[in-house]
């Protein structure tokens, strides 16, 4: 006997699988293993016992024997007896002894005419009913579980069968679910009433409400503004299998909802069960009344047996007969159930996944709908238990998943961990700044005496409301941040904030709330913005900016956006750095009186734009990296009666005009990193100059009317051809600094030591034998502001070097 366990590779291998089983899938399981038992039965009977029966047809007469007992004629026993005659009284009937040939083979004889008439004469459907029912069975078994064998889809539902598992028993759910569940009744009633939609006009209301930027979806503020104590809920370890698991599922749902296999094979293996389930139907029908229990047998064997007609008995007739009119009713039952998982399958699409009704029930409102196989094993569990999908749920929520960033973040970051990283800014404000955070800790919050939050390359930031306990907070930098804020947290920040920089990819991710800030005084924006300027609509707001006195754009304009001529009556610094693209039509900067520093930096200008010549309250200019090969307009700076900062720095210039002396409010002057090889004599006429950078150029020699500069603190030379130093350089007593490094310079006059007042020196790269011993003089002079080589260093005396060696 075939024992039944002996088919369970055709049924599923994996418990686990069974979540992936609806009820009908479950039922026509068990109806094919009534199916199997029936069809092993079946075999069984045919191996054991006698499969036919056969005896010889007819009675027949004794016929006529010679001494030796041998028939005359063997075809005798087949004539027909003689008629009675119709005159005479019939005799009572006389039972004659049938007679054949005697060969002492009885059994054999007969074991061969079974034999012989089970395989002529008795019908196909007879003798092959239970192998039909045991081949028709496997199929069925195989259809049914053949989406969880399949290379390409038994991958994805063992995956899907692991995440799932581990969601519905991750600690993570149970806490987001009974958080939702043990809400008060009034919380939940005034959530019905309160469409979710549209911005509440209450106090309350507003203040959980989100401003976003357009790529990002507001957050519920129950979800995102959480306790600091609900960190101790999760450890350390659950939060962090928790937050893979948000990754696992992430990752899982964008690879399955790419495409339908396991719904196609799902609905094939139906469909092929419907066709089985028709064509056993339709011949089996016609052929169960085949099985009959007498068969007629005709068997050419009369020259051993002397007969050749017998009547055969189907020993397993009757029974296979019951067998199949109840296979039969197992099949139609069988084939019922496929036809509703037809009807089911096509009756509405499988390819698409609500979760409303659990965003309904949880409040969690962001929760996605999903596609294709996705969706499809979503629906198959949902006929196991609605509860699986209901606690997955979680880990698809956007919110879900940043609260316990949130929770982890809370738990990471403690109050006290933050405040180590206080630091003061060029601003002398108190700093905290944050760097690739996988969120906005709640803690920071408690630094109530932060002044400055810098945040860099940080996803999902969440402002809450509780940004108002930073009372001291007036500067804020957001470094490639995608920003969402509270309404509430924006008023705090109307009312505080003094300096915003914002740096960013694309100008869709500006945050619209900035031009919301009446009292901002500094605007800093760094990004990729419209090369031309009348496309800029995201800066058209600047002029609500009441208060803005400095403005910083770094970007790629082709012209100064009219947006910024809208706020020249309280503008006073306006810096401009594009990429490289040439900005033209500066007309507009006539507009802008009341600039008192202005930079275009890498602005691809070949001459000094007579816009300027108009900023009559300018005090610094700096054209930084342009294409500036002639200055010659440099003369009309003289109208320019408050400017006291020029750098021409990073450009192309060969010759200083003379009239630069007509500059004669000039105290610092930037012409670095130039091609200038002759420094003319009026440049010095500039006696104002307090700073004077000339490094980086090809000059070989320095007018004696350098000493005329008496006020002069900062000179620099480095790297340039200069062979030798005028002694009119040590008689600019207010020097400080004097940097001559990498020239060609073999003394240092011992007038040096009318420099008392310096504290750097710079001398290497020079081709100096020894250092003059007056530097002994200069008492400000410390080693580590003297930049000279070790060895050159060693020719001082050896009191003098101790001396600069003391601090």
């Amino acid at each position: 006997m075939i024992p039944v366990t002996e088919f369970r590779q055709f049924s599923e291998q994996q418990p686990a699988f069974r979540v992936l089983k609806p009820w009908w899938d479950v039922f026509t399981d068990y109806l094919s293993v009534i199916m199997l038992m029936i069809g092993v039965f079946g075999c069984t009977l045919q191996v054991m016992q006698d499969k036919i029966i056969c005896l010889p047809q007819g009675n027949l007469p004794v016929p006529p024997t010679n001494q030796t007992g041998i028939l005359p004629n063997q075809s005798e026993p087949e004539s027909e007896p003689a008629l009675p005659s119709p005159t005479s009284v019939s005799p009572a009937p006389v039972v004659q002894e049938m007679r054949g040939l005697k060969t002492n083979l009885d059994w054999q004889q007969y074991s061969f005419i079974n034999q012989m008439c089970y395989e002529k004469a008795l019908h196909w459907y007879a003798k092959y009913f239970p192998y039909l029912v045991l081949i028709h069975t496997v199929i069925f078994m195989v259809c049914s579980n053949f989406w969880f064998k399949f290379p390409g889809s038994s991958s994805k539902i063992e995956h899907f069968i692991s995440i799932l598992g581990k969601c519905f028993d991750s600690p993570w759910t149970t806490r987001a679910l009974s958080e939702v569940s043990g809400e008060n009744q009034e919380e939940r009633d005034s959530k019905k009433q309160v469409p979710s939609r549209p911005v509440p006009n209450n106090a309350s209301a507003v203040e959980g409400s989100l401003v976003k930027t357009q790529s990002l979806r507001s957050i519920p503020e129950k979800i995102v503004v959480d306790k600091p104590a609900a960190a101790s809920v999760l450890d350390k370890k659950e939060g962090e299998q928790a937050k893979a698991l948000f990754e696992k599922v992430k990752k899982f749902r964008l690879h399955v909802e790419e495409g339908d296999l396991l719904y196609v094979l799902y609905v094939r293996q139906t469909i092929l069960k419907v066709l089985k389930f028709v064509l056993i139907i339709a011949y089996n029908s016609v052929l169960v009344s085949k099985v009959q229990i007498t068969v007629t047998c005709n068997v050419d064997i009369q020259n051993m047996t002397g007969y050749r007609h017998f009547s055969c008995n189907h020993t397993m007739a009757h029974l296979f007969s019951k067998l199949s009119y109840c296979y039969l009713c197992f099949v139609i039952v069988y084939g019922f159930s496929c036809l509703y998982t037809s009807y089911w399958l096509f009756y509405r699409s499988l390819k698409e996944y609500s979760f409303e009704y659990v965003r309904q029930e949880t409040g969690i409102s962001d929760i996605p709908d999903v596609k294709n196989d996705f969706a499809f094993m979503l629906h198959m569990i949902d006929q196991y238990d609605p509860l699986y999908s209901k606690r997955f749920a979680v880990f698809l929520s956007e919110v879900s998943e940043n609260k316990l960033k949130q929770l982890n973040l809370n738990h990471a970051w403690t109050a006290e961990k933050l405040r180590q990283r206080l630091q003061t800014n060029n601003s002398n404000r108190l700093e905290l700044q944050l760097f690739m955070l996988s969120g906005l800790p709640d803690t920071i919050f408690e630094l109530s005496e932060l002044q400055s939050l810098k945040l860099e390359i940080i996803n999902n930031v969440t402002i809450p409301a509780a940004i108002a306990q930073l009372q001291d907070l007036q500067e804020l930098s957001l470094y490639q941040c995608s920003l969402k804020i509270h309404t509430a947290a924006i008023s705090f920040l109307k009312e505080n904030l003094k300096v915003l920089r914002v740096k960013f990819d694309d100008a869709r991710e500006l945050p619209h709330w900035l031009y919301l800030l009446r009292n901002l005084e500094e605007l800093h924006l760094t990004g990729s913005l419209s090369p031309d300027a009348s496309k800029n609509i995201t800066l058209e707001s600047l002029r609500e900016l009441k208060s803005l006195k400095t403005l910083s754009l770094k970007s790629n304009f082709i012209k100064i956006p009219q947006s910024i001529v809208d706020v020249h009556s309280h503008l006073q610094r306006l810096y401009i750095y594009n990429d490289g693209t040439k900005l033209v039509m500066l007309n507009n900067l006539k507009k802008m009186v009341n600039l008192t520093e202005l930079e275009l930096v890498h602005c691809d200008m070949e001459r000094i734009p007579h816009a300027i010549f108009s900023l009559v309250n300018l005090q610094a200019l700096d054209l930084k990296e342009n294409n500036l090969r002639s200055i010659e307009e440099i003369v009309s700076f003289q109208h320019l009666r408050k400017l006291t900062c020029l750098k021409l720095w990073h450009n192309s210039i060969a010759q200083i005009p003379e009239h630069i002396k007509k500059l004669g409010s000039l105290e610092r002057l930037y012409f670095s990193y130039n091609k200038i090889e002759v420094l003319p004599s009026h440049l010095f006429l500039c006696n104002k100059l307090r700073y004077l950078d000339l490094s980086y150029n090809d000059i070989r020699f320095i007018p004696p009317e350098v000493g005329v500069l008496q006020s002069l603190q900062y000179f620099s030379l480095t790297c340039n051809k200069i062979e030798s130093i005028p002694d009119e350089l040590f008689f600019c007593k207010k020097l400080k600094t004097l940097k001559l490094g990498k020239n060609t310079l073999s003394v240092l006059s011992p007038k040096i030591r009318y420099l008392v007042l310096l504290t750097h020196l710079e001398l290497k790269g020079n081709h100096f034998e020894a250092l003059p011993p007056e530097l002994a003089v200069c008492r400000s002079l410390k080693r580590s502001g003297l930049m000279v080589e070790d060895v050159l260093f060693e020719t001082l005396p050896s009191d003098v070097r101790e001396q600069m060696k003391a601090e």
